[in-house]
């Protein structure tokens, strides 16, 4: 017997698709608001350096693919500066402890222990950082090209990613000093607290 929804539609016609189901209550599909809160005074130069990234590669785009005339300098440019938004932006990172980290070790192990492997942890981090400092001021002291396109030295490039590495480890620094000194307990702080 056929039912009330497919009376009058001959045999050989399919009934219409089910409507999607709803989305389960457990899956959350709205995002998440932006705060920018968190964001200091020194962060406004990663963000300098991501627009002026983003109007050159632009200006490559609209040269290369509307006036069919690419400018030559544009391509290098845009690397070297994206190299720049990298590092510097590593910088925030490094400030508001949300780089990549194994956490599974120190959250299984009790309070104290877990403190002080965060403070060791803090500590590395901060002599790697300078480390890493004294090798791009070595290569950029070493660097005596210039780049191509224009008439800038190669190594002011080496001198803002090792200026990135000292910011890094002066972060890093300050954590492992408000640790050291007991101003962050064995729960993470918030980055506000840094500044």
């Amino acid at each position: 017997m056929p039912s009330p929804r497919d009376q009058g539609r001959r045999p050989d016609q399919a009934a219409p698709a089910e409507p999607p189901a709803e989305p389960s209550a457990g899956l959350a599909l709205e995002e998440e608001p932006v705060s920018l809160a968190d964001l200091r005074r020194y962060d406004a130069p990663v963000f300098l350096l991501f627009w002026a990234l983003a109007g050159v590669v632009f200006l490559q785009f609209f040269t290369r693919y509307v006036l069919n005339d690419s400018l030559g300098w544009t391509e290098e440019i845009a690397r070297y500066l994206l190299i720049a938004v990298t590092f510097v932006g590593a910088i925030i990172g490094v400030r508001k402890r949300e780089h990549v980290a194994v956490e599974l070790i120190y959250r299984w192990l009790p309070a104290r222990a877990g403190n002080n492997v965060r403070l060791v942890i803090d500590g590395l981090s901060s002599v790697f950082f300078f480390f890493l400092a004294v090798i791009c001021a070595r290569l950029a002291l070493k660097t005596r090209q210039e780049m191509v396109s224009i008439d800038v030295p190669k190594s002011v490039v080496y001198w803002l990613v090792c200026a990135s590495f000292v910011a890094m480890g002066c972060f890093a620094l300050s954590w492992f000093w408000r640790r050291l000194t007991g101003r962050v307990g064995t729960a993470e702080s918030s980055p506000a607290a840094i500044d």
